[in-house]
Formats: C-alpha cells, sequence, structure tokens
C-alpha cells in the first residue's frame, strides 16, 4: 500500500509528524508487509513520464510483486529532501532510494548519520569519507547512458533528410553531456557530416521542469535545420513534444519533425511524431535493488547497467514500428553488438573529464 507526501517548506513539519501516525495505522491494515521502502523522488515529480516516472513504476511494481510497504516524497522544492530522507531513517525504514543525481549530496550525509539503514541512488555514487571507497550501505545505481545515446543517433541520422539534428539537455552538467556525445558519436557514424545543434534549458533543478522553455528551444532548432531532436531534460523534454507536433505531417501521413524521447519509453506520447526513445531502466535497476532487500542479497557500491545488461536501449513499438525502416534496425543492432563486445567504443563524457 503506498502513502504518498508531497513536501512544501511550509507544511514540511506537519507532513513529517502526520508520516508516523498515518503510516502506523496503514501497515497495521496490511498483513505480511514484508519491508517498508521509502522513495524520494527528483523535483520533476514522478508524472514526468520520463526519469522519475520509470522509478515510479519500478517501485509500484515491486509493492504488487513483492509485496512491500511502500511510501513515496514529491518535494515541493530542494530543501523538502534531506528531511524527508531523515523521516524514513527515523522510522528504520528497511531501504531509502533517493531519485537523482541532485540528491548525491544529502544522502552523503543522511547514509553516514544512519550506517544501518540500507539507501540506494539512481545516478549518484556515494562514498565513504576518504572520498574513494563506496560506501557500503547505499547502492549506487549509474548506467551507460552514452551507449544507448549512440544507438538513437544512429537512427536519427538514418531519419533525417536535412543533414542537421537537435539535442536538447535539461541541466548542463557532465552526466547530459553522456547523453549528448553518444547521441552526436552515433549519428556521425551513419553520417560523419551531421550537424548536431546543442542546447540546454539551465543550470538549477528548475532547468528539468520548463516545458516551455523546451518548446522555445525546439522550435529555435527546427529553424536552423534540425529535424530530429533528441531530449535528455526531464519535464522540460516534453515541450520539444509540442514543438515537432506544430509541423504535422506529409501527404504520406508521416511527420515532417520527429522527436526522440528519453528514459522512460515515450513513443506514446505524440504517437507519429516520436522517432523512438532511449530507455534507460531505471525501473528494473530499482525493481533489482528492492528484491535485493528483501532476500538479504543487498549489496552496497556500484551497480552499473548498460547494453549488455539491458540497462539502456532504444524503444521499438507499434507507434514507431512503421517510420524507422527495416535496414536501419538492422545496422542499429549490428552496432549495439560491437558495443558489447567492445569493438566500438562510446565516449563517456564523464569519465573523459576526470
Amino acid at each position: 500500500m503506498n502513502i504518498k507526501f508531497i513536501l512544501t517548506s511550509s507544511v514540511l513539519l506537519l507532513a513529517i509528524l502526520s508520516f508516523s501516525s498515518c503510516g502506523a495505522q496503514t501497515e497495521a491494515k496490511r498483513e505480511g508487509c514484508k519491508i517498508k521502502v521509502g522513495i524520494v523522488f527528483d523535483i520533476g515529480g514522478k508524472n514526468d513520464r520520463s526519469f522519475n516516472a520509470a522509478a515510479w513504476e519500478g517501485v509500484k511494481r515491486a509493492e504488487k510483486d513483492l509485496n512491500i510497504c511502500l511510501y513515496d516524497v514529491e518535494p515541493g522544492n530542494p530543501t523538502s529532501i534531506e528531511p524527508a530522507m531523515r523521516a524514513f531513517a527515523e522510522r528504520n525504514f528497511d531501504l531509502i532510494i533517493g531519485i537523482g543525481f541532485a540528491q548525491g549530496p544529502i544522502m552523503q550525509k543522511v547514509a553516514l548519520d544512519y550506517p544501518e539503514i540500507k539507501f540506494a541512488i539512481v545516478d549518484g555514487v556515494i562514498f565513504e569519507a576518504d572520498g574513494k571507497t563506496p560506501k557500503q550501505n547505499v547502492a549506487s545505481l549509474v548506467f551507460r547512458e552514452h551507449e544507448g545515446s549512440f544507438l538513437v543517433g544512429m537512427i536519427a541520422a538514418a531519419k533525417s533528410k536535412t543533414g542537421v539534428l537537435g539535442f536538447i539537455g535539461g541541466m548542463d552538467i557532465p552526466l547530459i553531456h553522456k547523453f549528448e556525445t553518444g547521441y552526436e558519436e552515433g549519428a556521425r557514424y551513419v553520417n560523419p557530416n551531421i550537424r548536431v545543434i546543442d542546447n540546454y534549458v539551465g543550470v538549477t533543478d528548475s532547468a528539468w521542469n520548463n516545458p516551455g522553455k523546451g518548446k522555445e528551444l525546439a522550435l529555435n532548432q527546427i529553424e536552423k535545420g534540425a529535424d530530429v531532436i533528441f531530449t535528455a531534460a526531464g519535464n522540460s523534454g516534453l515541450g520539444a513534444f509540442d514543438a515537432v507536433e506544430q509541423y504535422g505531417k506529409n501527404a504520406q501521413g508521416e511527420a515532417n519533425k520527429f522527436v526522440i524521447g528519453v528514459d522512460s519509453n515515450q513513443n506514446g506520447v505524440k504517437p507519429g511524431f516520436v522517432l523512438t526513445s532511449m530507455v534507460k531502466r531505471v525501473d528494473n535497476a530499482v525493481y533489482d535493488v528492492v528484491k535485493e532487500v528483501l532476500e538479504g542479497k543487498f549489496k552496497g557500491g556500484f551497480h552499473v547497467f548498460g547494453l549488455d545488461k539491458d540497462g539502456v536501449a532504444y524503444a521499438m513499438d507499434e507507434n514507431n514500428t512503421a517510420i524507422i525502416p527495416v535496414d536501419v534496425i538492422q545496422k542499429t543492432e549490428e552496432a549495439r553488438a560491437k558495443i558489447v563486445s567492445g569493438e566500438i567504443k562510446v565516449t563517456d563524457a564523464m569519465a573523459a573529464k576526470k
């Protein structure tokens, strides 16, 4: 059974006080609840149809399959994240999950204060005090986003009629540079002369939740010739979906401009206008760590998900099968196998800058 809290500074204390009584009442009604799991979402919220939504899908599946008591917090602002984590820890939750790299410094402190509690963070790495040794009560769930982005870059370049692609990132940070670099390398693998226009929504957390700005950037890129745009911008990326839809379809019924979704399968958000989605299996990663705790197999440190473990992929379904030629898929699958074998090496922009 799920208990939800949306925390803002003005109601934070009340929410945490309510948390204890409401949670206890719910658990009393639920027989056989094996473990308590708390998840703290990124600012975009669990309904962003992207990154947070993927995590939500994973914990909800765990709630259904594994008989856990699930609690979630959607912070109204960044200052609400730490109190939410501490509220879970104070009540001796079996697992506390943080969504997004921005929660790293917060979890670093909370996990240090509660060494007996198990934590997991998506897109972050938590170290011991030496700054080198991964913290053993924290599972760091990280992905090789550059590998999946390489594949959607290939598809974008093969589909483009103008030879110009777009990329819209959320925050201008090394993590999102991984998406951009992989995308560009995949596109140039198909067409060495391809041009990629890149823009970022901003440099603060609000960059993930500004679809109006995302649409503005997408329209500007289209005006410069881009006919396929890859977004890695959370809720802000949905603005690019509106932008490509604005350009309609041609006489054959095919979209004139395309967008590529990210994290979750977003092919169905604007059917026919979404070329594919670079799926990041946050749902599987989160589900697996819950299961590990339940089975007593939890391990702290790095948990890495790439093409080799189906941790990243490109989405194919009834919404986009007809718009991607079979030979393009064949070439993309050949490249996928070469990346897994090591024959093709995709640049990890984060590692390259260390």
